[in-house]
């Protein structure tokens, strides 16, 4: 049995994936980027451990021993799916082990620009609150989120989760399925343009399809209040991060909180890379998900599906 992990650096060296080697050889790759590296790499594999490595027919036509593929990831959108499955490749996911670092995240953002940290953190350390006469300073106003309402967009685990907060936070909750597929009944469900219309901060927690690509465009942001608050921590490109920019510097929404860009990493010509104002955009490199804590239950989510394949059963598997 040969295990090969394309991308060991993707759950960060201080986290150890030594128990792979309780299922037999592992060769291990800090980060596999083309595809070139990735259909010489796994040329021998059984199983093929990865996380944004590309996995479809030109990767993997000269690796005929694949038989599972496990991601270091709950999103497979690196994976043909319909080429695996017509080789019998399964592919498994990890779930639910980020859950409470990406909904932290989330309102990590929300109150930093709601609050106006940025702002009011410079405004000390520049020496202007020890010059002013006053005790206290509150010239760029900020609001409470009691009484707010939130929006969002994909009511899985991570958006249940963020639901729950803005709810003990004293929002109002409402969401939009893309799908229309969702058996959420906790919250009221709404069409696009009236959750655009009525969402104070909207946070986007829905997966990458053909339905949500660009589910944020110039015309979703025309729609939005001229305060609100958008924040994705689902994937890059969700967000038309060109319209998002023309959206922030000419105040047609109020502010931007992003854990993820459309193509990572941030591409110096992405337009966003030119806004420096952290009041009105903040950005993280993609780390909403990366908490120890959720990087260890990463590995050994990714250790139990490999685990139950071999003992002939599925576990999160996502192209049965």
């Amino acid at each position: 049995m040969k295990i090969v992990i394309l991308e060991r650096n993707s759950v960060g060296t201080d986290v150890s994936v030594d128990c792979m080697r309780d299922f037999g050889q592992v060769d291990v790759y800090g980060n596999t980027v083309t595809p070139q590296e990735v259909r010489e790499r796994v040329r021998e594999a059984d199983i093929i451990i990865a996380n944004k490595s590309p996995l479809g027919e030109e990767t993997l036509k000269d690796a005929p021993n694949v038989r599972l593929i496990c991601e270091f990831a709950t999103g497979y959108d690196n994976c043909d799916l319909e080429y695996c499955r017509g080789r019998g490749i399964k592919v498994a996911n990890v779930r639910d082990y980020c859950t409470a670092m990406v909904a932290q995240h989330t309102f990590t953002m929300a109150l930093a620009l709601s609050q106006k940290l940025s702002y009011y953190d410079n405004y000390v350390k520049s020496g202007q609150y020890s010059a002013q006469d006053r005790f206290s300073n509150f010239d760029l106003p900020f609001y409470e989120l009691e009484g707010k309402v939130w929006g969002i967009v994909g009511m899985g685990n991570i958006g249940r989760r963020v639901a729950k907060i803005a709810s003990a936070f004293g929002c109002r909750v409402i969401f939009h399925s893309v799908t229309g597929k969702s058996a959420c009944t906790e919250y009221p469900r709404m069409d696009k343009e009236t959750l655009l219309g009525e969402s104070d901060f909207l946070s986007l927690h829905c997966p990458l399809s053909h339905l949500s690509r660009h589910f944020i465009d110039a015309d979703a942001l025309d729609r939005m209040k001229p305060s609100a608050i958008l924040l994705n921590v689902a994937r890059g490109q969700v967000v038309d991060n060109g319209a998002l920019y023309e959206a922030l510097v000419s105040g047609k929404i109020g502010a931007a909180g992003l854990d993820v860009v459309e193509r990572e990493p941030l591409e110096l010509n992405n337009p966003l890379s030119r806004l420096k104002d952290s009041n009105r955009l903040i950005i993280t490199p993609h780390l909403a998900w990366a908490s120890v804590e959720a990087r260890r239950r990463c590995v050994e989510e990714a250790y139990k599906n490999i685990q139950a394949f071999l003992e002939g059963k599925e576990r999160n598997v996502v192209n049965g």
